[in-house]
C-alpha cells in the first residue's frame, strides 16, 4: 500500500496558496443616495480582481529529500500565488467580458490558468491549461532489494505533464449551437523501472515521452423539451520509451538464486519502443421530455483506433530463455506490430414519475471492444560458441464486453422522509488469444457476473437536522480481476445538525467489506471511516473549524515475490487518526488596518503494518495596507516519520510572504 499518496491527498487543501481568493475590495466610494443613477449602461471598460505576489523560503530539508518531493514538492523563489480578474467592456469589439484565473505560477508542482471570454449572441470561448510536476520516488516503495540493504525505488518517476482544453461555442443562445474543441495531454521525464527476463528482473533507468491530441466538433440542438448533440472527432497519439543500462557495470537483478547452476546478470541494455495511434469517432446523445412525467436520455459512441508499434532491443549479460530452454550472453530483438480496436459504447435510460410521490429511474449501458492485432519479430541469441535466430509471426485478439443495467424506485413517504430501493446487474466477458501458441499466456478467458441490491433514505427531521444513508450488497459469480469487488457490502451515511445559529456539526460514516473465495485468490478487504466536523462562527471577530477522522483498513491477498518468484501472502493493516483545525481571529479594531490571524494545522497518526506520523502546523497573518493593498505572511512546518522506515522521514520549515493587490 502507499500511505504517502493518501497523506498528500488528505492535506492537499493546506499545501498550496496562502491567501484564499476573496471578493475584491476598495474602488470608488459608495454612491450617495441623493445622486441619481444613469439608466444608460456604461460603455467604458472596467477591471476588477486581485493578484497575490510573494516569495517562498523553504529551509534545508532534514531527512529524505525524495520523500519530501514525493509528498510536498514546493520550492523556494518568487511566486505568483494566485490571481483572479475580470475585464468588462460592453463597447469592446472583441469581447463583452474577459475573465482570467491563475494559481501557483513560478515553478510550483500544480500550475493552472483558466480564461473565459464571450461576446453576446456571437461566441463563448474557454481555455484551461494545467502544468503538473509528478515526482514519486519513495525510497521503500517497489524495492525487492530492501532486505539486502539496497534502497532503490524500482518504479520511481520524475515527470511533468501538461494539459490543455480549448472550447469555442458559436451563436450561444440559439437553438442550434455549433462548437469546436481541442484538447491535448503530454508528458515527459525520466524514472526507474524493472526490465524483465524469464529468470530475473533488473532495475534500470528509463526515459518517457507521450502526446495525445483530441480534435472534435459538432452541433448542439437545444429546444424546450429536447436536446441533442452530434459530434465528430479524432485523436492522434504517440508514446515513446527508452530503457537502458550503460556498459561497464554488472546488474545482478532481484533474483540472486542460481538457475541451472548459473547466476544471471545484465551488463548492458538499450531498448526503445514507439507507439503511434490514430482514431476517428462519432458520438451522439439526446435528452427529451415527451411528457411532464417522463424524461428520456441516451448516448452512443463508435470509434476505431489504430495503433502501430515498433520495438528494438539490444543487451548483453548472462541470461536465460525458458521456451526454448537456452542460456545466452547477448540478444538483439526487432519487433513491429499493428492493431485495430473497434470500440462501441452506448447508454440509455429514463426517469418516470407516475404519481406525485414516486419516481422510477432505469438505465442500461454497454461497452464493447474487439481488438485484432498482428506482430512480426526477429530475435538473435548469441553465446560464446553459437548464434541462434528466432523469427515469429503472431496474430492476437482481445475481446472485452461490459454491460450494466440498473433500476431504482424513490418514494416520498412523508414530506420529510424519502426512501429508495433498487437493483443492479453487471455482466460481461473478456478473452485474449495469441496464435501460434507461445508459452503459458497464449489464451485466457474471464467473465463477470454481479447482482447488487441498492437501498437508502433521506430524512429532514427538522430545519436544523438532516440524515441520509445508502447501502449496496453485491454478490458475484465471476470477476475480471483478483482485486475486483466480488461478494461485498458497502454503506455510507451522513448527518448534519445546526446546533446553534453559529454552530454547524456534520458527521459521516462509510464502510466496505469485500471477500473473494475463488481458489487461487482468497482475498479479503475491509475498510471503515468515521468523521466529525464542525464550524463555529459566533461573530465577525472569531471563527473556528475542524475535522476529525478515524479510519481502519485491512487487506489480505497473495502476490508473486519478485526476489524468489514464489507466491507469498500480503497482509496489510492500518488504523489511522486524522485531524485538521483552523482558528481565525479578527481583532475588534475599528480601523481599515485591522489584521487577521489564523493558526491551526493538521496531523495524521497511524498504527499497523506501516506506523506513520505526519504533522503540519500553520500560522497566517494578513494586514490591510490600504483600500487596494494588503500584506500577508504564512509559516508552515512539515514533519513526517515512519517507525519501520526511519530513513524515509523528513522535516522542513516553510515561510511565504507577499502582497495582495486589489482593484
Amino acid at each position: 500500500m502507499r500511505p504517502l499518496l493518501t497523506l498528500a491527498l488528505l492535506f492537499a487543501p493546506l499545501t498550496h496558496t496562502v491567501a484564499q481568493p476573496g471578493p475584491a475590495t476598495g474602488g470608488s466610494a459608495a454612491s450617495s443616495p441623493d445622486k441619481p443613477v444613469s439608466p444608460v449602461p456604461s460603455t467604458e471598460s472596467s477591471v476588477t480582481g486581485w493578484i497575490d505576489l510573494g516569495y517562498r523560503w523553504v529551509s534545508a530539508t532534514g531527512g529524505s529529500f525524495d520523500t519530501y518531493r514525493s509528498v510536498v514538492n514546493l520550492g523556494s523563489g518568487p511566486k505568483l500565488l494566485g490571481t483572479e480578474f475580470s475585464l468588462t467592456g460592453p463597447g469592446h469589439r472583441l469581447f463583452d467580458r474577459l475573465r482570467v484565473r491563475a494559481y501557483n505560477l513560478g515553478g510550483d508542482p500544480y500550475q493552472t490558468i483558466h480564461v473565459d471570454a464571450d461576446k453576446s449572441k456571437l461566441y463563448q470561448f474557454s481555455a484551461d491549461y494545467r502544468n503538473i510536476a509528478y515526482f514519486d520516488v519513495l525510497p521503500s516503495w517497489a524495492d525487492p532489494l530492501l532486505s539486502r540493504g539496497v534502497i532503490l525505488n524500482e518504479q520511481g518517476y520524475d515527470t511533468r505533464r501538461k494539459m490543455g482544453n480549448y472550447q469555442l461555442d458559436l451563436l450561444p443562445g440559439n437553438w442550434i449551437v455549433p462548437y469546436l474543441n481541442w484538447e491535448y495531454n503530454s508528458g515527459s521525464g525520466s524514472g526507474t523501472t524493472a526490465f524483465f527476463t524469464d529468470a530475473n528482473q533488473f532495475p534500470v533507468a528509463e526515459k518517457l515521452r507521450d502526446f495525445t491530441n483530441l480534435y472534435r466538433g459538432g452541433v448542439r440542438v437545444e429546444l424546450r423539451r429536447f436536446h441533442a448533440t452530434i459530434e465528430q472527432g479524432g485523436t492522434t497519439f504517440k508514446d515513446d520509451q527508452q530503457v537502458f543500462q550503460n556498459p561497464g557495470a554488472t546488474n545482478y537483478g532481484n533474483v540472486p538464486t542460481p538457475v541451472l547452476g548459473q547466476t544471471t546478470d545484465l551488463t548492458s541494455l538499450l531498448t526503445a519502443y514507439g507507439i503511434r495511434g490514430t482514431s476517428i469517432y462519432t458520438r451522439g446523445l439526446f435528452t427529451a421530455e415527451p411528457a411532464s412525467w417522463l424524461d428520456l436520455y441516451g448516448e452512443f459512441l463508435y470509434s476505431q483506433p489504430k495503433n502501430d508499434t515498433n520495438y528494438q532491443q539490444s543487451l548483453t549479460g548472462n541470461l536465460l530463455e525458458l521456451n526454448p530452454l537456452l542460456l545466452y550472453t547477448s540478444q538483439s530483438w526487432l519487433q513491429s506490430s499493428t492493431a485495430k480496436l473497434p470500440h462501441t459504447t452506448g447508454s440509455y435510460g429514463f426517469e418516470m414519475r407516475p404519481v406525485s410521490r414516486v419516481r422510477i429511474t432505469a438505465s442500461w449501458m454497454t461497452d464493447r471492444m474487439h481488438n485484432a492485432g498482428s506482430a512480426a519479430s526477429n530475435r538473435v541469441f548469441g553465446n560464446t560458441t553459437t548464434t541462434q535466430q528466432a523469427m515469429e509471426l503472431l496474430n492476437s485478439a482481445l475481446v472485452n464486453n461490459y454491460n450494466q443495467a440498473e433500476i431504482n424506485l424513490f418514494f416520498d413517504v412523508t414530506p420529510k422522509l424519502m426512501v429508495r430501493g433498487g437493483y443492479r446487474y453487471v455482466w460481461g466477458d473478456a478473452s485474449d488469444l495469441v496464435l501460434p501458441p507461445a508459452g503459458l499466456a497464449s489464451a485466457d478467458r474471464a467473465s463477470l457476473r454481479r447482482n447488487v441490491g441498492l437501498g437508502g433514505f433521506r430524512y429532514q427531521a427538522a430545519q436544523r437536522l438532516s440524515l441520509s444513508a445508502e447501502a449496496e450488497v453485491g454478490s458475484s459469480g465471476a470477476a475480471d480481476f483478483r482485486t475486483s469487488l466480488y461478494d461485498y457490502q458497502r454503506v455510507r451515511a451522513q448527518a448534519r445538525y445546526r446546533a446553534l445559529k453559529s454552530l454547524i456539526l456534520t458527521g459521516a460514516f462509510s464502510g466496505l467489506l469485500n471477500h473473494n473465495s475463488t481458489p487461487g485468490v482468497n482475498s479479503d478487504y475491509q475498510a471503515r471511516q468515521e468523521s466529525l466536523s464542525f464550524f463555529f462562527n459566533p461573530g465577525k471577530t472569531v471563527s473556528l473549524q475542524g475535522t476529525y477522522t478515524r479510519s481502519t483498513m485491512y487487506s489480505n491477498l497473495g502476490y508473486l515475490d519478485p526476489g524468489t518468484l514464489q507466491t507469498q501472502p500480503s497482509r496489510y493493516r492500518d488504523n489511522a487518526h486524522t485531524a485538521t483545525a483552523l482558528f481565525e481571529i479578527k481583532p475588534p479594531i475599528h480601523s481599515a488596518f485591522a489584521p487577521t490571524i489564523t493558526v491551526g494545522g493538521s496531523f495524521f497518526i497511524s498504527a499497523g503494518s506501516r506506523p506513520t506520523k505526519y504533522y503540519q502546523p500553520v500560522a497566517r497573518f494578513r494586514l490591510p495596507l490600504g483600500r487596494q493593498l494588503g500584506w500577508f505572511a504564512e509559516w508552515r512546518y512539515y514533519g513526517y516519520g515512519e517507525a519501520f522506515y526511519g530513513y524515509e522521514g523528513f522535516r522542513t520549515h516553510m515561510l511565504i510572504t507577499g502582497l495582495r493587490i486589489t482593484r
